[in-house]
């Protein structure tokens, strides 16, 4: 009987082990991942649960007017679907744009050569075309596609990663934390264990403003509660204030990183750019004022927003030339503004 037992357990505890949740938890940064995940979602819950746990008004107030506590609850989930569709998609890794590259490339010969070869002529020879003439040498299309974001004369040896072996567009960067080179590299966000990168910058935005409407919306609520309730029961008045004070300052970072990155996306930077742009090389010589990659404020969005990626495949964005950042470092006048030139 016991052995018995034992082989069922063993047997239970293998076809565990063969998951891909056991598989996760197995390794270290990915049960991380799980705890961080794990931990934002009970704090949410902690903080918008105490409201209706405590305030009675609201639970009356609720049943007067569901569609309020609805709204609230719709902000709730909709944040924290946001989070995990933000840490969930791809930052954008240069390793995989250069396969969607060069796939890509690969299969536009393909179909060029069978479309070509072989043709019939109307006295029924047949030609046939040499695929030579549509090689482009040794070089695939994602070298090509990356040496021409730089200056005429640039080594591919200067922008090549050391730690991947693998060609950097502009604006890309190592991360030593996913140990792989992102597009538009922004930073490494701990609080989402992933990159913030081109291909999730735009979600990244948004989560920051949907958790930000959360957040003011939770701390009206705590007041609403003391100013109405802080006479009754001091112990909940006491964990109501407590946790304001929480709330409170997770709100003011939470607006300040809002601004900041809505101030990156105005003008087309990345905090990676902002904080180390004397160590980077083709922004070493650009003034503090002027934003080389920047293409006015309606285009800025346009881009961020709806064309990080064209027709399947990441945008690179080239450096400017000495006359685009000339013209960039001239002061915007009247003419301008009424030109929308700034815009």
């Amino acid at each position: 009987m016991g052995a018995t037992c034992c082989g069922y357990t063993r047997a239970i505890w293998t076809r565990l082990a063969d998951t891909r949740l056991f598989l996760a938890l197995s390794d270290p940064v990915r049960r991380s991942e799980i705890l961080l995940k794990i931990s934002l979602v009970l704090l949410h819950l902690l903080f918008a649960g105490v409201v209706f746990i405590f305030d009675k008004g609201f639970i009356e107030k609720a049943k007067r007017e569901p569609w309020y506590p609805a709204s609230y609850a719709f902000v709730f989930v909709a944040t924290l679907v946001q989070y995990f569709l933000t840490s969930g998609t791809s930052p954008g890794y240069v390793l995989d744009a250069q396969d969607d590259v060069n796939e890509k490339d690969a299969l536009a010969r393909r179909a060029l050569l069978t479309a070509k070869q072989p043709a019939s002529t109307k006295n029924g020879n047949v030609i046939t075309i040499d695929a030579s003439i549509y090689s482009s040498g040794n070089a695939t299309a994602w070298t090509k596609m990356v040496m021409d974001s730089y200056p005429p004369g640039t080594t591919t040896r200067s922008f090549t990663c050391t730690y991947c072996n693998i060609l950097q567009p502009p604006r890309a960067r190592h991360c030593h934390d996913c140990d792989k080179c992102v597009l538009q590299f922004d930073h490494h966000c701990a609080w989402l264990g992933a990159c913030v990168g081109q291909g999730n910058h735009c979600l990244f935005w948004w989560y920051l403003c949907e958790e930000s409407i959360l957040c003011i919306w939770t701390t009206f609520l705590y007041i609403e509660f003391l100013v109405h309730n802080a006479s009754k029961a001091w112990w909940e008045a006491l964990i109501m204030a407590l946790l304001l004070v929480c709330l409170s300052l997770i709100l003011i970072f939470l607006l300040l990183l809002f601004i900041f990155h809505s101030y990156l996306v105005l003008t087309n930077q990345t905090t990676y750019e902002l904080v180390r742009r004397r160590r980077i090389g083709y922004l070493r010589s650009v003034p503090e004022r002027v934003y080389p990659f920047s293409k006015g404020i309606c285009l800025n969005l346009y881009l961020f927003c709806c064309a990080s990626k064209r027709n399947g495949i990441y945008r690179l964005e080239p450096l400017p030339t000495a006359a685009e950042l000339e013209e960039k470092s001239r002061p915007c006048t009247c003419i301008d503004l009424l030109t929308c030139r700034c815009c």
